[in-house]
């Protein structure tokens, strides 16, 4: 059991004010509950307005692809509660006020409305079933002795039945077919008011004009459906794209960068293969031209890397004062782990907290295989641009370990959250992505893993395992 002190001067709660607090509590509750079911109900009309802008496929029914059950059986309620509604309403009209014999007009009745559920899957035979009925039940309403002072050749309920068919043809068929529809029901109504009898109101270009619109606004819907498809798949399909190009480029950089690191080797056995023989006197003629053939072979290999980085370089190969300084710039010695320290003091300079923990001895291990040395500076200078790009003033830790027992090099790179909203300068998507992607693929070169994500406190973190293969295969 717990209890509460008696502070002096504090006013005690009476029972009236308690049951004031539990009033307001429960209005509070009560406006939440009406907010929630708000916000459910606005769901799903959005869910609802979506499926009927998704375009159904050929003998699909509409809203086939919505996302409840309910949503989906909603068409064909609709339209047998038409069926249900019109029918007798149909038959009656025509029996009493058109005089029409009882089954005649239930025929009529039938062929009439009953198409409207064959209208969900496939509208467009249901439109020449409803149109043919219509003809039919004008014609034999033209003989009947009611016709006098009502509507002509379409009575009222045939407006509905047709109204509602129209918009099931403009939610599915394409603005060819709703044009040819919407010209044949002009012209049916024209050729019928030229045989109209006497003292009839003509309903011929009221069903004109009303049809025009109700196709004219579902069409539009489903045009604007049809946008957004296109719209998405263009985007999917730029995005592939964009992320193909991306993986290119970087492969083509990370090539060009194993190239200058590999021939430098291939450099290194040509000079020591051609000066042996200087270095080494009193060889015998066979051993010298052993190392004359090791000589040709790496200066060969050499001429074909330079040849290789030549196309893949490609937009610097027609020459040019630019172009000659980007070879230059390119033809520079490949940063590593030693130079990690200049990377994060001109991060630094930039405005952004960097902490660096270098552990002593990592530059010479690392520097001991070009390609994890390589990785290494380049896994810390993507990380700490997306730093600056994505969380500007987040505190930063950077750290490279060496793990002499397991002859692997480990990189960590945490950022924390940025201190303010960061005000999107670039539209999604817009970016070259070469970020993660360059670090996936000098991980995998390496042979190594790599590990991201957001941090569940806010943040980010790149933690990548890069293991020494030159020290592995120098111990195995």
């Amino acid at each position: 059991m717990r209890f509460t002190p008696r502070v002096p001067g504090r006013a005690r709660t009476t029972p009236a004010a308690a049951g004031r607090g539990q009033g307001n509590g429960r209005s509070k509750g009560k406006g939440k509950g009406k907010g929630r079911e708000k916000a459910e109900g606005a769901g799903r009309f959005g869910q609802l307005a979506a499926a009927l802008r998704t375009p159904a496929r050929p003998g699909e029914p509409l809203l086939a692809r919505a996302p409840r059950r309910w949503q989906r059986l909603l068409p064909f309620t609709v339209a047998g509660v038409f069926v249900v509604v019109l029918l007798p309403v149909t038959v009656a009209v025509l029996t009493n006020d058109y005089r029409l014999g009882g089954g005649w007009a239930g025929a009529l009745g039938v062929a009439q409305t009953v198409p409207l559920l064959l209208a969900v899957t496939r509208p467009v035979p249901a439109w020449a079933a409803v149109l043919a009925a219509d003809l039919a039940g004008a014609v034999l309403l033209g003989f009947t002795d009611g016709v006098a002072g009502r509507p002509w050749p379409w009575p009222p309920m045939e407006i509905v039945g047709y109204l509602v068919l129209m918009a099931c043809l403009g939610l599915r068929e394409s603005v060819r077919t709703l044009v040819g529809v919407w010209l044949a029901t002009g012209a049916a109504g024209v050729v019928l008011g030229f045989a109209a009898p006497d003292g009839v109101t003509n309903t011929g270009a009221l069903l004109f004009v009303l049809g025009g619109v109700v196709l004219a606004l579902t069409g539009a819907l489903r045009g604007l459906g049809d946008a957004r498809q296109r719209i998405a798949e263009q985007e999917s399909i730029s995005g592939a794209e964009r992320a193909r190009r991306t993986l290119l480029e970087e492969r083509a950089r990370i090539a060009r960068e194993l190239h200058d690191v590999v021939a430098h080797h291939m450099s290194v056995i040509t000079v020591q293969a051609d000066s042996a023989p200087y270095r080494l006197p009193g060889m015998e003629e066979p051993v010298r031209e052993e190392f004359a053939a090791i000589a040709a072979s790496a200066r060969e290999s050499l001429g074909e890397m330079r040849r290789l980085l030549t196309v893949l370089r490609g937009d610097g190969s027609d020459g040019g004062a630019d172009a000659a300084g980007a070879a230059g710039g390119e033809r520079a010695p490949q940063p590593g782990v030693g130079r990690i320290q200049q990377l994060v003091e001109a991060t630094v300079r930039a405005g952004q907290p960097v902490e660096l923990s270098l552990a002593p001895g990592v530059a010479e291990a690392a520097r001991a295989d070009p390609a994890v040395d390589l990785s290494a500076y380049r896994i810390v200078q993507e990380a700490l641009a997306n730093v600056v790009r994505h969380a500007p003033g987040a505190r930063t830790r950077v750290s490279v370990t060496h793990s002499a027992g397991e002859g692997e090099v480990l990189v960590l790179v945490v950022n924390g959250p940025a201190p303010e909203p960061l005000v999107a300068l670039e539209g999604a998507g817009t970016g070259t992505g070469h970020g993660l992607v360059g670090m996936r693929e000098r991980v995998r070169l390496t042979g190594g893993t790599l590990d991201t994500g957001p941090l569940p406190e806010g943040g980010f973190r790149v933690a990548a395992r890069l293991p020494l293969t030159s020290r592995t295969e120098d111990s195995s």
